[in-house]
């Protein structure tokens, strides 16, 4: 009987010990976010200053992986799609994440249902540039130029897909001009190739570009946004360059696979808005060109299928090939 009973009590400690193993709260270990593009581009900009305010403020490593690897961030997207949906796997990345389904019918996973929607992030337009090189100081200059000798230039976007890609494939249409496109897997090539005036076009979101054309590295002739934008006052609009009415934007977002509890998702959702509100957090944004946002998980989710609307139709309108 003694045996027995020192057993049952071992058992129950062990049983005590399991549970608070269970109860401990999220998260107990180190979180993954992924970002689905080489180092250096704009998403990757946001996901770092965005994982090291969560590290602080959980007292858990928040760590940026990056999972490039071409066909426009599907390869980082299905690892998210894949994992297990406890807190520990998650995703950060731009608009093309909704887009690319449009253009990749391949992509093995679905871009809305296999995703736990967390918060929209933050949005921005993009810069419109061209290399440094180039004898053209606006769009209208760089247009007439195409036209002559349309063989002649190359425009490129970061990644098939993206929110760049989109841009130009509608400054191609409203321009006029039939140009050759190469995409990229990755801000970082493009802008390098860029800058060494191997193309002659390109758009990216203002984290990337401004600092080098501020430095004189390539040439900024616009921002797709309907007012110029405070990080970039002297940069003119779309509009302002002959084409009226123009407005696009970049966002992004925080994403957990599938099935995420909802407990874990409203947790980090209030977090990053937390972190968000923070004024060092908005002016480092607004540096960036980026406006805090910090929605609501179900707010995100109507986002997301609103802004695929309108995509599904610029793609149809500007006729892009499937990849």
């Amino acid at each position: 009987m003694k045996r027995l009973s020192v057993l049952a009590g071992a058992m129950a400690i062990l049983g005590l010990a399991c549970t608070q193993t269970v109860a401990q709260p999220y998260p107990n270990r180190t979180v993954s976010v992924i970002v689905p593009y080489p180092a250096g581009g704009s998403v990757d900009v946001v996901a770092r200053l965005i994982a090291q305010r969560m590290s602080e403020k959980f007292g858990q490593n928040f760590i940026v992986e990056n999972r490039a690897g071409g066909a426009s961030g599907a390869v980082g997207a299905n690892v998210v799609a894949k994992a297990a949906p406890d807190g520990y796997t998650l995703m950060l990345t731009a608009s093309i994440h909704i887009i690319t389904p449009f253009l990749n019918k391949n992509v093995p996973y679905d871009a809305v249902k296999d995703f736990t929607p967390v918060t929209l992030v933050a949005a921005g337009p993009l810069i419109v540039s061209t290399a440094p090189n180039m004898p053209a100081n606006n769009l209208k200059e760089l247009f007439e130029l195409v036209r002559k000798e349309p063989n002649k230039y190359t425009f490129a976007t970061s990644s098939f897909g993206s929110a760049g890609h989109l841009v130009i494939e509608l400054l191609k249409r409203d321009a006029g001009v039939d140009t050759l496109v190469i995409p990229y897997k990755g801000t970082a090539p493009m802008l390098t190739d860029l800058m060494a005036s191997q193309i002659q076009l390109a758009a990216d979101p203002i984290a990337s570009s401004l600092p080098l054309a501020l430095s004189g590295r390539i040439k900024a002739l616009a921002v797709t946004s309907m007012k110029r934008v405070a990080a970039a006052p002297n940069i003119p609009t779309i509009a302002e360059s002959g084409m009226t009415g123009f407005d696009f934007q970049s966002w992004y977002g925080l994403w957990g696979p599938k099935g995420l509890p909802p407990d874990i998702t409203a947790k980090l959702q209030a977090e990053v808005v937390q972190v968000l509100a923070l004024p060092e957090v908005k002016e480092r944004l607004g540096a960036l060109g980026f406006e805090a946002i910090g929605s609501t998980s179900a707010e995100f989710a109507k986002y997301i299928d609103d802004e695929a609307a309108k995509y599904g139709q610029i793609i149809r309108d500007a006729k892009i090939k499937t990849e």
